[in-house]
Protein backbone atom coordinates (compact mmCIF):
# COMPACT_ATOMS: atom_id res chain seq x y z
CA UNK A 1 0.00 0.00 0.00
CA UNK A 2 2.91 2.64 0.99
CA UNK A 3 3.92 2.26 -2.77
CA UNK A 4 0.54 3.32 -4.13
CA UNK A 5 0.15 6.33 -1.35
CA UNK A 6 3.52 7.12 -2.36
CA UNK A 7 2.83 7.27 -5.84
CA UNK A 8 -0.04 9.59 -5.68
CA UNK A 9 1.83 11.79 -3.27
CA UNK A 10 4.72 12.49 -5.47
CA UNK A 11 2.00 13.21 -8.27
CA UNK A 12 0.44 15.97 -5.75
CA UNK A 13 -2.63 13.10 -5.34
CA UNK A 14 -4.10 12.45 -2.26
CA UNK A 15 -4.68 9.05 -1.24
CA UNK A 16 -6.20 6.56 1.62
CA UNK A 17 -5.03 4.25 4.04
CA UNK A 18 -7.24 1.66 4.96
CA UNK A 19 -4.72 -0.08 7.46
CA UNK A 20 -5.16 -3.04 9.79
CA UNK A 21 -4.68 -3.14 13.63
CA UNK A 22 -2.00 -6.08 14.76
CA UNK A 23 0.17 -7.18 17.39
CA UNK A 24 3.58 -6.35 15.93
CA UNK A 25 2.75 -4.19 12.80
CA UNK A 26 4.39 -0.63 12.29
CA UNK A 27 1.99 2.40 11.88
CA UNK A 28 0.29 3.70 8.69
CA UNK A 29 2.57 4.78 6.82
CA UNK A 30 3.62 8.40 6.41
CA UNK A 31 2.57 8.89 2.75
CA UNK A 32 -0.83 8.60 3.26
CA UNK A 33 -3.02 12.20 2.64
CA UNK A 34 -3.78 13.50 6.75
CA UNK A 35 -6.95 12.79 7.86
CA UNK A 36 -7.83 9.55 5.26
CA UNK A 37 -5.85 7.34 7.25
CA UNK A 38 -8.66 4.80 9.05
CA UNK A 39 -7.55 1.53 11.08
CA UNK A 40 -9.72 -1.52 11.55
CA UNK A 41 -9.82 -3.87 13.91
CA UNK A 42 -10.89 -7.12 11.84
CA UNK A 43 -9.80 -8.14 7.90
CA UNK A 44 -13.06 -8.33 7.08
CA UNK A 45 -14.32 -5.27 7.33
CA UNK A 46 -11.04 -3.56 6.02
CA UNK A 47 -11.64 -6.09 2.68
CA UNK A 48 -15.26 -5.01 2.68
CA UNK A 49 -14.37 -0.97 2.64
CA UNK A 50 -11.66 -1.38 -0.34
CA UNK A 51 -14.42 -3.49 -2.44
CA UNK A 52 -16.88 -1.42 -2.19
CA UNK A 53 -14.55 1.54 -3.86
CA UNK A 54 -12.42 -0.35 -5.59
CA UNK A 55 -13.14 -0.21 -9.59
CA UNK A 56 -9.86 -2.71 -10.56
CA UNK A 57 -7.93 -5.01 -8.36
CA UNK A 58 -4.10 -5.26 -9.41
CA UNK A 59 -1.89 -8.36 -7.75
CA UNK A 60 1.50 -8.47 -7.42
CA UNK A 61 3.74 -11.26 -6.16
CA UNK A 62 3.38 -11.69 -2.48
CA UNK A 63 2.60 -14.14 0.02
CA UNK A 64 -0.06 -14.80 2.72
CA UNK A 65 -1.82 -11.23 2.99
CA UNK A 66 -1.71 -11.27 -1.20
CA UNK A 67 -3.63 -14.61 -1.40
CA UNK A 68 -5.94 -13.66 1.00
CA UNK A 69 -7.08 -10.73 -0.88
CA UNK A 70 -6.73 -12.11 -4.54
CA UNK A 71 -8.58 -14.80 -3.54
CA UNK A 72 -11.63 -13.99 -1.26
CA UNK A 73 -11.85 -11.35 -4.18
CA UNK A 74 -12.14 -14.02 -6.85
CA UNK A 75 -14.54 -15.76 -4.77
CA UNK A 76 -17.01 -12.82 -4.23
CA UNK A 77 -17.11 -11.95 -7.79
CA UNK A 78 -17.13 -15.30 -8.91
CA UNK A 79 -20.36 -15.88 -6.44
CA UNK A 80 -21.82 -12.21 -7.95
CA UNK A 81 -21.34 -10.69 -4.15
CA UNK A 82 -19.65 -7.98 -5.85
CA UNK A 83 -20.33 -6.37 -8.61
CA UNK A 84 -17.77 -7.63 -11.37
CA UNK A 85 -13.94 -5.54 -11.69
CA UNK A 86 -10.60 -6.28 -13.54
CA UNK A 87 -8.67 -7.96 -11.61
CA UNK A 88 -4.95 -7.50 -13.08
CA UNK A 89 -2.27 -10.78 -12.14
CA UNK A 90 1.15 -8.63 -12.63
CA UNK A 91 3.93 -11.41 -13.49
CA UNK A 92 2.60 -13.99 -14.85
CA UNK A 93 5.28 -16.37 -14.81
CA UNK A 94 5.46 -15.91 -10.85
CA UNK A 95 1.62 -16.96 -10.68
CA UNK A 96 1.71 -20.10 -12.56
CA UNK A 97 4.61 -21.41 -10.73
CA UNK A 98 2.90 -20.94 -7.50
CA UNK A 99 -1.41 -21.11 -8.18
CA UNK A 100 -2.32 -23.67 -11.44
CA UNK A 101 -5.56 -21.55 -12.29
CA UNK A 102 -5.94 -24.49 -15.30
CA UNK A 103 -5.33 -27.22 -12.62
CA UNK A 104 -8.57 -26.17 -10.83
CA UNK A 105 -10.82 -26.03 -13.53
CA UNK A 106 -9.30 -29.39 -15.00
CA UNK A 107 -9.75 -30.77 -11.30
CA UNK A 108 -13.86 -29.43 -10.93
CA UNK A 109 -12.99 -27.16 -8.51
CA UNK A 110 -13.89 -23.98 -10.41
CA UNK A 111 -15.61 -23.80 -13.38
CA UNK A 112 -13.58 -23.09 -16.39
CA UNK A 113 -15.31 -19.98 -17.14
CA UNK A 114 -13.83 -18.60 -13.81
CA UNK A 115 -10.19 -18.36 -15.40
CA UNK A 116 -11.54 -14.77 -17.79
CA UNK A 117 -11.87 -13.24 -14.08
CA UNK A 118 -8.57 -13.17 -14.23
CA UNK A 119 -6.30 -10.50 -16.62
CA UNK A 120 -2.70 -11.29 -16.97
CA UNK A 121 -0.44 -8.00 -17.02
CA UNK A 122 3.33 -7.37 -16.98
CA UNK A 123 3.58 -3.52 -17.19
CA UNK A 124 1.25 -0.45 -15.89
CA UNK A 125 0.48 0.64 -19.90
CA UNK A 126 -1.31 -3.19 -19.99
CA UNK A 127 -2.97 -2.84 -16.92
CA UNK A 128 -4.32 0.60 -17.43
CA UNK A 129 -5.37 -0.49 -20.76
CA UNK A 130 -7.19 -3.55 -19.75
CA UNK A 131 -8.84 -1.34 -16.93
CA UNK A 132 -9.78 0.84 -20.00
CA UNK A 133 -11.09 -2.21 -22.17
CA UNK A 134 -12.93 -3.86 -19.29
CA UNK A 135 -15.05 -0.43 -18.96
CA UNK A 136 -14.99 0.62 -22.55
CA UNK A 137 -13.29 3.38 -21.36
CA UNK A 138 -11.50 6.06 -25.00
CA UNK A 139 -7.69 5.25 -24.91
CA UNK A 140 -7.09 8.85 -24.70
CA UNK A 141 -9.33 10.10 -22.25
CA UNK A 142 -10.04 13.78 -21.93
CA UNK A 143 -8.26 16.05 -19.67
Amino acid sequence: MAAGNRGAAEAGGKSIGLSIVLPREQTPNGWITPGLSFRFHYFGIRKMHFLMRARALAVFPGGFGTLDELFETLTLVQTGKIRPLPILLFCRAFWQRVISFPALAEEGLIDPADLALITWVETAEEGVEAIRAFYSLPADPPR
